[in-house]
């Protein structure tokens, strides 16, 4: 089901009326659609599968060298997104690091951003969204293990509340051999990294 635009611009005509607003003001006229629209754009990812671009698979024993699987972690750094937080519908923003183990089985590079894309297009809350990230990876490719690492900004923290500008929250989620501390470290290690 898509995002009833509609519905969402009379809702937030009254909003600014229970604010003491003039919605027939001309700096707030358009200001309803505007926010349907871009409440559209914001949490397109209801109701769609997160699974979906990691589908098509790419075989990495039968490739070129045959029998060989990756000895070591693929990797993804820096995956800018963005989503909404579900408590105070206040946008936060950061980077997405995520790494697998790789069985049998490889992806596209560019499956990884769509995932995170899905799955943050949602009210969502950020220690949510890695495990939900971790788990479609999981679920879709047969990965040894998987690390999802989100560095993210929260409006909720940086312009209400304590209201500090600078603070970051980062979580990681993790499966398989990552469940475990240490052996995680290298990947977090080279997070951090810069070539």
């Amino acid at each position: 089901m898509a995002v009833d635009r509609e519905r969402v611009a009379a809702l937030v005509r009254e909003l600014l009326e229970a604010i003491g607003e003039d919605p027939d003001r001309p700096g707030l006229r358009q200001t309803p659609v505007r926010v349907a629209d871009s409440w559209a754009e914001f949490f397109s990812g209801v109701n769609q599968d997160a699974g979906a671009p990691l589908a098509h698979t790419i075989s990495v024993s039968r490739g070129p060298a045959p029998d060989t699987l990756p000895s070591g972690a693929v990797m993804l750094r820096d995956i800018a997104f963005r989503s909404m937080c579900e408590h105070h519908l206040l946008p936060f923003r950061g980077r997405a690091h995520v790494a697998y183990l790789p069985g049998e089985e490889v992806v596209g590079l560019g499956a990884l951003p769509r995932v995170i894309d899905i799955l943050a297009a949602r009210p969502q809350v950020q220690e949510r969204l890695g495990e939900q990230v971790a788990d479609a990876i999981a679920t879709a490719l047969d990965a040894r293990g998987v690390l999802v690492v989100l560095d993210a900004t929260h409006e909720c923290v940086t312009m209400r509340g304590g209201r500090q500008p600078d603070a970051s929250t980062v979580t990681i989620a993790a499966r398989g051999v990552y469940a475990e501390p240490v052996a995680r470290a290298e990947l977090v290690a080279l997070i951090g990294a810069r070539a």
